[in-house]
């Protein structure tokens, strides 16, 4: 066996915090090899962001300390250098990827200005030569137009380009190691392919050791030859990718694999981790001993039933009629900010949503598909076209009649937590529309339902008192749901509601989503750019580009038979992780599996 390019030998990470000690990373160990890519998944808080950030001693400290533990880079101890050797490794010989690019840019240097400082400082090189190696780089990342790149601002360009700007960067010394840390969470399945095939074509140019972060395992199938999985801190199952999908042992791993939306087939409801584990009042996992085949063989949904249910749906008269519906921005130019020209962002749209129907809306980011949700409810005022809710034109309605609209008809935006105020605790947020439309007697009654609702979306009713800030994402999108209930709606446009959540919080809100729309007769338009999530919650799916219908159809037949060469592109880029997959991937690489 080679030496390894990178060990870590029992790890421990403790942040010391006026609460108490939390152990972050509790006994890690793993090793990488030149030329392979090694797959840290688990959900948020589990701490594989921890164990990079040691990897390059960038722990704060304080509340932060590395506790026990050896990292050997190249054969020695990175945890015994001193702060000037670490500057030479930073970026040199080990670089990262950080998880959100518009943080990790300063915004007031260009992208080129930001790749050549790291180039300077490390490569000891003219300023000439830096640039031109930056504009290389950033042909070699396939940026468009990388001249033009070099000299706009982060701001100026799009999350995947940002994206690339951040890999141009780390690759910009050729580092024997690059840490991804979640690099394509937040993107297009789309631009997500292109970056990860970027990431695989320099690691086999340059025989680079990759450590790639994730919480979804599609994108680990394609990618890793190792996994290790992580919870609470711990690894508790670590593998070849071809034994961790094929033979999980710990149930955390099978509950993982289970709850992505399956894309062959519909199931009654999604798995979740629970269903495979519990823990018991000392934090001991106790072990449900099912299979992933044997939970899920029960909850497949028969053909014939969901066509009767359809044909049940789709007999009635539309809820929502969208007519020729346009809604372009104006582009304005120069000293008296004359308008010089418009982006249609919707663009001609027109479809029809029947009452207890899910109407998914699916397209690439800047496609047009959150502005037909925000017109809809008249939060973008339409250029032209019709929005017929029950008879009635919404862009014809006066104030009093869009607040009865509205109380109708609610959104769950995209992102709770700038959707909820800091300053309002969550019980009254989730109270406020209903002073706002009157519902119920008194602001008691009120503070009742709202701890229903929040039992409801499993979260305690003594969290009414809490702020927005002391709930983790998946909870805050719950609060976002309990919101939108409050009024008793019988509309629901959800705006992106999972996507940035991990794999087993976005089964459990899919699930809740699900069961509110049986319980309360809910209508849904659900937007999001993951195909997947799409195809699984929806009856019919819109596909947009550039603010036009591509194509709409029933989900199923559009994912079995896309008619469109961008339908088919989308369909394509979605990561599904099966055995197929992994056994292609593995092969590419010269490795043999049975």
């Amino acid at each position: 066996m080679p030496e390894p390019l990178l060990e870590v030998k029992d790890l421990h990470v403790y942040f010391y915090v006026p609460e108490g000690t939390v152990r972050a990373v509790r006994g890690v160990s793993w090793d990488l090899q030149p030329g392979e890519t090694l797959g840290l998944v688990g959900e948020s808080g589990c701490g594989k962001s921890v164990t990079a950030l040691s990897l390059l001693r960038l722990i704060p400290n304080p509340p932060g300390k590395i506790v026990q533990g050896e990292i050997l880079f190249e054969g020695e101890d990175i945890l015994k250098k001193s702060m000037g050797d670490m500057r030479d490794i930073r970026g040199n010989s080990i670089a990262m990827i950080f998880q959100e690019p518009m943080t990790s840019l300063n915004p007031v240097f260009t992208c080129g200005d930001q790749v050549m400082e790291a180039i300077i400082l490390h490569q000891k090189i003219s300023k000439e030569d830096a640039k031109s190696l930056t504009i290389n780089l950033f042909k070699e990342v396939q940026l468009p137009d990388p001249e033009r790149i070099f000299s706009t601002y982060p701001h100026q360009i799009s999350g995947g380009q940002k994206q690339r700007v951040m890999i141009a960067m780390a690759m910009s010394c050729q580092p024997s190691v690059l840490i991804a840390d979640e690099p394509t969470t937040a993107l297009d399945v789309t631009v997500q392919k292109t970056i990860l095939q970027l990431m695989k074509k320099l690691q086999t140019e340059r025989d680079m050791g990759i450590m790639f972060i994730t919480h979804d395992l599609g994108v680990i199938a394609e990618l890793a030859d190792k996994v290790v999985v992580m919870y609470k801190g711990q690894i508790v199952e670590q593998g070849s990718v071809w034994e961790i999908f094929t033979n999980p042992q710990h149930p955390y791993t099978k509950g993982l694999l289970a709850c992505r939306p399956p894309l062959d087939k519909r199931y009654t409801f999604l798995p979740t981790v629970s269903d495979f584990m519990q823990e018991d009042s000392s934090g001991k996992v106790i072990d449900n001993n099912v299979s992933v085949e044997e939970f899920t063989k029960h909850l497949t949904i028969p053909d014939n039933e969901r066509k009767a249910k359809q044909k049940e749906l789709f007999d009635q008269l539309p809820i929502l009629e969208i007519k020729s519906l346009k809604t372009y921005f104006p582009i304005r130019n120069g000293f008296f900010g004359g308008i010089t020209g418009h982006v249609k962002a919707v663009d001609n749209v027109s479809f029809n949503v029947f009452p207890g129907e899910t109407l998914g809306l699916v397209g690439e980011s800047g496609c047009g598909k959150t502005t037909v949700g925000r017109t809809i409810l008249r939060l973008e005022e339409p250029t032209e076209g019709e929005i017929i809710y029950k008879g009635n034109d919404v862009v014809k309605m006066n104030a009093e009649d869009l607040r009865s609209f509205r109380k109708e008809v609610q959104i769950i935006f995209q992102d709770p937590y700038s959707s909820l105020n800091p300053r309002m605790t969550i019980g009254n947020a989730i109270m406020e529309p209903m002073q706002v439309h009157k519902i119920l007697e008194n602001d008691n009654e009120r503070k009742k339902r709202v701890e229903e609702l929040l039992k409801r979306v499993s979260l305690d009713p003594s969290h009414f008192y809490r702020y927005p800030h002391e709930f983790s994402g998946g909870q805050r999108q719950r609060i976002g749901i309990a919101r939108a209930l409050a009024v008793k709606p019988k509309f629901i446009i959800c705006d992106e509601s999972v996507s940035a959540l991990d794999v087993s919080v976005q089964a459990q809100v899919l699930n809740l989503l699900s069961e509110l729309k049986e319980e309360f007769g809910l209508t849904y338009i659900f937007i999001s750019h993951d195909l997947s999530v799409v195809k699984y919650m929806s009856d019919r799916m819109v596909v947009m580009q550039e603010g036009k219908i591509e194509e709409m159809g029933d989900a199923d037949q559009i994912y079995n038979n896309a008619k469109t060469e961008y339908t088919k592109k989308l369909i394509d880029a979605i990561p599904e992780g099966k055995t197929e997959d992994i056994k292609k991937h593995l092969e590419s690489k010269g490795v043999k599996v049975k």
